[in-house]
């Protein structure tokens, strides 16, 4: 081995030295200040998985709310008071078989855990009375079954025309109606619909509006929950 300092060595023939600068050495292709054409898809992918993220957690909520409104109506109870609303129920062998003749004829359009049917009539005016049949089931969608039941009902009494969705009030749900005809003329037919229940009412004598606000009171009389 050599007794000569590093430095007295002569430099020889070989290469010019490599000569270093101030520059920083970079080890990598990409721009540190970040590469367009690289970033663009990493931020497309963000936005992508934050935008499915809001997507599942709004699509959660929207299955909790269902979910809630399920149970909070399945477990529906429906009752047929002597008094509700200023009507009183008749009682009568024709009003009976009357109301027994629609219950029937409506539970065989739509399977029913329990169904009843009941006429009542109106102090006021006999010619007023209110027909009202349906019953209890559990409806994941409560709103097109009551409009496959308007649809029969029109094939039965005839065409249900300005059917429009009214207030349901507390009770929630679904309620709509319509005017139809029958044999004393044009009458108004409601019906309401939720998770636990669906009903029907006929109402000769009077309009949609009034009829509508008829249905809400009955209903605040007839169903528990």
């Amino acid at each position: 081995m050599s007794d000569a300092h590093l430095t007295e060595r002569p430099l020889g023939d070989g290469p010019d030295p490599v000569e270093l600068s101030d520059e920083p050495i970079q080890l990598s292709r990409r721009d540190p200040e970040g590469d367009p054409e690289r970033g663009t898809p990493s931020r497309r992918r963000r936005m992508v998985l934050a935008v499915a993220l809001v997507a599942g957690l709004a699509g959660l909520g929207a299955l909790g709310a269902g979910g809630w409104r399920v149970l909070q109506q399945k477990d529906t109870e429906l009752s047929t008071p002597v008094k509700v609303a200023g009507l009183t129920r008749d009682d009568s062998e024709r009003a009976r078989s009357t109301a027994d003749y629609l219950r029937s004829g409506f539970a065989a359009d739509i399977d029913l855990d329990r169904s009843f049917g009941t006429v009542y009539s109106d102090p006021a005016d006999a010619k007023r009375a209110v027909l009202v049949f349906g019953g209890t089931t559990l409806l994941w969608q409560p709103e097109r079954d009551l409009d496959s039941l308007f649809g029969l009902m029109a094939d039965a009494t005839g065409k249900v025309t300005g059917l429009r969705e009214v207030d349901a009030g507390r009770l929630g749900g679904v309620m709509k109606c319509g005017t139809t005809s029958g044999d004393g003329g044009d009458f108004a037919i409601c019906g309401w619909a939720d998770h636990g229940s669906v009903v029907m009412a006929m109402f000769p004598g009077r309009s949609v509006d009034d009829s509508a606000g008829l249905f809400r009171q009955l209903r605040e009389g007839i169903q528990t929950r």
